[in-house]
This record gives structure tokens, sequence and C-alpha cells, in this order.
């Protein structure tokens, strides 16, 4: 397979078929409720992932379309039709798991072969079959060999074989990566995507992994205490998350809390318990902050510039003084710990420009604009971000 792959991604437009649908489902295992109220329209031929912390209910919600579980209530359709009480042999969807699940006696052509012959596929039609499917995950000279014999990411092509030589309509892919080394993981997330584009058909994902889901997917959901958070493109999800746990979970961010003190059109001013104040110039958000309502501001990492020097004033700019607490030598990045003087901790990522460290301690200012934040509706204390961690 080719080891590149291109870093735009067009999402299938929003009229296309769906080709997986949940409908206020709900999955309950004796007093806990897994899967509540979940709505979703996955659109045919997306790569479509769900994303969550363990426990979220994710992996539930994919066996729920796959067949392996039963809603309690709610009604799950693929390609139109109401498959809730389908068993999952009868499904147009394959599922490739974490662990492979390859037979260990059967060489890789009877593993891939296998599924045809249980359909009893005329012998001619199952070599056929086969050989496309090698020829597809550039196995071929791998045949006759055992799973043993084979490295993770050879394993993790055959389990892939397997399931698309059944030509499902979905294929389904539980945390298709996890049980392989960094190094290699990158390299499949590449021959996933080239497969993805290859085949067009749907690809649903689900994983913990943020960078995963970012890199790969058309559209992500991001679940949380078994609802959904927020659907969204990568971009939307990362830049314009709806509210503060999807920010805290999707990459690394700061977070800080505070009253909104002041609220118009064209912005407004977040004030902490310490005294900061924030200016945030919010894009379009779903709701609307007014004067007196409790508010978290979002601020990336690499949004945040460090200096030695106070910024001019200027509108829309902010600049707070505090003193480097860390520095941590990342290769590409330098990731700063930053305390301000009112007492808040930033995370703040430089780009390496093979520049001398600093001191520890050294006076600092850290400085956004108020573009480069978001403001959004806090939600409880004690239920906001206890996930996220």
């Amino acid at each position: 397979m080719s080891q590149t792959t291109s870093t735009q991604r067009s999402a299938p437009p929003a009229a296309a078929t769906l080709d997986v649908e949940l409908r206020q489902v709900f999955k309950i295992f004796g007093p806990d409720t897994a899967v509540k109220g979940v709505d979703l329209k996955i659109r045919q031929g997306e790569f479509f992932s769900i994303l969550g912390p363990s426990g979220c209910g994710k992996t539930t919600t994919l066996r729920l379309i796959a067949g392996f579980e039963t809603p309690t209530t709610g009604e799950v359709l693929l390609q139109g039709r109401n498959v809730s009480h389908m068993p999952a042999y009868r499904r147009p969807v394959n599922t490739v798991f974490q662990s492979y699940a390859l037979f260990g006696h059967m060489s890789v052509w009877d593993n891939i072969a296998f599924g045809l012959r249980i359909k009893r596929v005329g012998k001619s039609e199952v070599r056929t079959q086969v050989a496309e499917a090698l020829r597809l995950v550039q196995m071929e000279s791998f045949a006759r060999r055992v799973p043993g014999q084979l490295s993770g990411g050879q394993q993790q092509r055959v389990a892939l074989a397997r399931a698309l030589v059944n030509r499902p309509a979905v294929m389904l892919l539980d945390e298709p990566l996890g049980a392989l080394d960094l190094k290699l993981r990158k390299e499949m997330q590449v021959e996933l995507s080239n497969l993805h584009r290859k085949l067009g058909i749907t690809f649903i994902m689900v994983t913990h992994d943020q960078e995963e889901a970012l890199s790969l997917s058309d559209r992500i959901a991001v679940m949380r205490d078994g609802e959904i958070e927020q659907v969204g493109t990568p971009s939307q999800i990362y830049d314009f998350p709806k509210t503060p746990f999807v920010a805290d979970f999707i990459g690394e961010t700061n977070l800080v809390r505070g009253k909104v003190d002041q609220a118009a059109r064209d912005g407004l001013k977040v004030t902490t318990d310490t005294g900061l104040q924030v200016w945030v110039q919010p894009p379009k958000i779903e709701i609307p902050l007014t004067a007196g309502m409790a508010a978290v501001v979002s601020v990336r990492p690499e949004k945040i510039r460090l200096s030695t020097q106070a910024s001019p004033a200027q509108p829309g700019q902010n600049c707070f003084a505090g003193r480097l607490q860390h520095v941590m030598y990342l290769g590409t990045h330098l990731q700063c710990r930053v305390v301000l003087n009112t007492g808040e901790h930033l995370t703040v990522l430089q780009p390496n420009r093979h520049q001398r460290l600093p001191e520890l301690e050294t006076p600092v200012y850290a400085s956004w604009a108020a573009t480069d934040c978001l403001a959004l509706a806090a939600k409880s204390p004690a239920s906001e971000l206890t996930d996220a961690s």
C-alpha cells in the first residue's frame, strides 16, 4: 500500500444516502445505562469515528450497530432498514477487532476464506475473492503462513482482508490499531485511510485516540457518559468545540473559569475569581452567553505566545504577566508551563527554533488574540470535566 495520503478529506455531501442511523437508542445493563438516547446519522461512504474516554458507551454503540447487542429501546437502521432485532450474521456489516480474532491454526488464506465457506460460496468464487482480498492488502506472498508467523501489522491486514472479502456495506473497526506500537500504528493509519478511499464503503471506527480520529475521519462523534456531546468534522470538533468537555478531551487546551462581565455582539469579557480578565471575540456559538453567566474560556497551547516584554495594549489582545514554571523538550516543540501572577496555570506550546532553553522562574508574558479563544457555557463543576482525566 502507498505510504502517502492526502491531508484533505472531503466528506460526502449532507444529502448523501444514509448507511447507518440510530434513533433514540438506549442500552441498559442491569442498573447501568450504557447508551442514553443516542441519535446518529452516518452517510454512505463516510469514514466516521466514535471517540470518547473509557466507559463512555462507544464500544456498546458499535456493538449495537454490529448486532452483538440489542437496543433496550430505540431503533438501529442499516441502509434504511430497521435491523434492531436482526442477528449479526444477517446484517451487511463486518467487524475488525483490536485483538484481530484470527484463527491461529489456520493459514492466512483459510482465515480469509472462512466466512465465504460458511456462506457456502462455490470453490471457484472463494479462490477469486480471497485472491482479490489478499491483493487489496498486499499480503499475497503470506497466504500460506499462519497468524503466529506474522507481525502485528500483517495480522491487522489479514483481519481487514477477512472482513472485506464478504463485501460488507459497512466496515466496523473496534480500536483496530490499539495493539500496535506507535510507529506501526502511524503507518497503519495511512494504510487504513488509503484502503477506505480505494473501496469507498462506509467505515465506522471506535477509538479513544484523539489524534487517530482527527487524522482519519470525515466526521467524529464525541461521546461522554452514554451520550453524544458533539458531532462534526475534525476541524469543527477541534477549533469549535461546543462544550468544555469536548474542548478538554480533544487535544490539549487551557480552561479558564469565570463569569461573563460584558457581552456584546462583537465579543465579551470573562472575569475569574482571581480578577483575571479575558477578552473573547467568539464565532457563532450554540448557546449565547450573557452578562452574569458562568463561562469557561478555552485557549489552545499553540495559540499562546510567550515573551519577556509585555505586548502593547490593543483591542482584541490578551496579555498576562507570570513566570516560567517548567519547560519540556519535545523535539519539534517546547512545552512550557506558566503560572500567571493571578494564580492560573497555562500550558504553552512553542515551536523549537533551536533557541536556548529559558531559565525557570523567568518573568514572562503570555498573550493571545481574542479571536484565538472560545467562551463556552459552563456546566456544573462536579460533572463538567471529570471524564476527561
